[in-house]
C-alpha cells in the first residue's frame, strides 16, 4: 500500500491511521484493515493494468445491492485510482458466528433481493467474474442473455486456450438451442452473481452480509445454482428461500445448467481440471 492510496483513504475518512493490519482479502487483491478513530475500514489494492474498472465495477455492484435493502451490504467509502495503484474502502464488517437465525435471514432476504426486477436481463455496464470479464448487454429473454453473455464469451476463450474436448463447440451449440425449453421462464431478477461461500460474512450481531458481487439482472436460479456448486449454505438457507420465493419444480435437477457458467469460468482462470464437470454437464443437457 503506498503512501498515496493511505492518504487518500486518511481524506476519505476524515481521520489519520492508527493502524494498517494485511487481511485475507481472496487470491485477486492485497487487502488491510484500517484503524482510525472514526471506525474501522476495510481496504482493497490492486495495480493490475484492468484494476480500476474491476474496482469501479465492485463498487458499483455493492451500491446496487445496498440500494436494494434485503441483505447487509458494506458501505462504499471512496473508488479510485492513485499512482497506478487502484483501491476500494469500505467499512469494515466485524464477524460474529452464523446460527440457525442467520441462515433464516440469509434465505429470506436473497428471496427478497430476488423479487427486484428490470425490464431486460442484463445490466447498463459490464463488470467482472473473478477477474475475467463479464458482460451485461441487454435482452428480452433469459436464453439469449445466458447464451450470448455468459456462455459463448466463456466458451470461446476456453477454446482458444485449448482446455475443452474435441467436438465441444458442436455440444454447445445443441445446448444453446435446446436453452429455451431447459429454463423456466422468469422475470429478470437482482442477483449477487457470484454466491460462493467465499462471498458472505456473518456480521457481528448475526446477520448476513454479502460481498464482492458480480451484479445482473439474470435468472434468479444462478444464485442458487452457484451456492449449491462448492457447498458451505446451510439446508435452512434454502428451506427459508423456498418458503419466501419458491422455485419452479425441479430447479435441483437443473441446478448444473447455471454451475455451467461458473465451471467455465474455473476452467478459464485454473486450467483443465474443471474441464471434466464442464463436460459431464453438456453432456447430459445438449442431446
Amino acid at each position: 500500500m503506498s503512501d498515496a492510496i493511505l492518504q487518500a483513504c486518511i481524506q476519505a475518512t476524515g481521520s489519520p491511521v492508527e493502524r494498517s493490519q494485511p487481511v485475507s482479502g481472496g487470491s485477486i487483491n492485497a487487502a488491510y484493515r484500517l484503524e482510525t478513530s472514526k471506525g474501522h475500514f476495510f481496504l482493497k489494492v490492486n495495480d493490475a493494468p484492468q484494476a480500476g474498472a474491476m474496482m469501479a465495477a465492485d463498487a458499483y455492484g455493492l451500491q446496487l445491492l445496498r440500494q436494494a435493502g434485503p441483505l447487509s451490504i458494506p458501505e462504499v467509502i471512496r473508488q479510485g485510482t492513485v499512482d497506478g495503484q487502484s483501491y476500494l474502502l469500505l467499512a469494515f464488517i466485524e464477524e460474529g458466528r452464523a446460527t440457525a437465525a442467520f441462515w433464516q435471514a440469509f434465505g429470506e432476504g436473497l428471496a427478497r433481493l430476488h423479487q427486484h426486477t428490470a425490464d431486460t436481463f442484463g445490466l447498463d455496464q459490464d463488470n467482472f467474474i473473478g477477474s475475467l470479464p463479464q458482460r451485461n448487454h441487454r435482452h428480452a429473454n433469459w436464453a439469449d442473455f445466458y447464451r450470448e453473455e455468459r456462455l459463448r464469451p466463456q466458451v470461446r476463450r476456453a477454446t482458444q486456450q485449448h482446455l475443452l474436448w474435441p467436438g465441444a463447440e458442436a455440444q454447445f451449440s445443441r445446448l444453446y438451442e435446446r436453452l429455451p425449453d431447459l429454463c423456466p421462464q422468469e422475470p429478470p431478477a437482482l442477483t449477487h452473481g457470484d454466491l460462493w461461500s467465499g462471498n458472505f460474512l456473518t456480521a457481528a450481531d448475526g446477520s448476513p452480509v454479502l460481498i464482492d458481487p458480480a451484479v445482473s439482472y439474470a435468472h434468479r436460479e444462478m444464485d442458487l445454482g452457484l451456492s449449491l456448486l462448492f457447498g458451505g449454505f446451510s439446508p435452512a438457507f434454502y428451506e427459508a428461500y423456498e418458503q419466501a420465493y419458491p422455485t419452479a419444480p425441479g430447479f435441483r435437477k437443473r441446478a448444473g445448467l447455471y454451475q455451467l457458467y461458473y465451471l467455465l469460468v474455473h476452467v478459464n482462470l485454473f486450467g483443465r481440471s474443471y474441464t471434466g464437470s464442464v463436460q459431464e454437464i453438456v453432456n447430459r443437457w445438449a442431446r
